[in-house]
């Protein structure tokens, strides 16, 4: 199952149900950072030191990160869905696909109505 680090705006039901899927599931809040207004640059680097992957709704930044570049173990892009469990099992179902997530971005859409 994969390492995640979830960004601060990520939802907690979300993380939650991706943990009772197997995966190993780090948020912000248990490192002691929420509130600290950490860059996206110092969250990137966490993860990577972690060999995490990035869990994040905040797309333009980190997709930005990706395409210059950046060292990273993976990251995941999200689009808002209040599905929290669907959104679990997307990420999921996506991960899974990936032989490895070494500098590869996963977009996670949510499906049109």
């Amino acid at each position: 199952m994969a390492r995640f680090y979830a960004n601060e705006n990520f939802p907690l039901p979300v993380v939650e149900e991706l943990r009772r899927l197997g995966h190993d599931v780090l948020t912000i809040q248990e490192t002691g950072q929420a509130g600290h207004s950490m860059s996206d640059e110092a969250v990137m680097a966490f993860a990577f030191q972690e060999k995490r992957i990035l869990l994040t709704y905040n797309r333009k930044h980190f997709i930005r990160f990706h395409n210059q570049q950046y060292d990273h173990c993976g990251i995941v892009a999200c689009t808002v869905d209040m599905n929290f469990f669907g959104l679990a099992h997307r990420i999921h179902q996506s991960i899974e696909k990936q032989e490895n997530s070494e500098r590869v971005l996963i977009r996670v859409n949510r499906p049109s109505a």
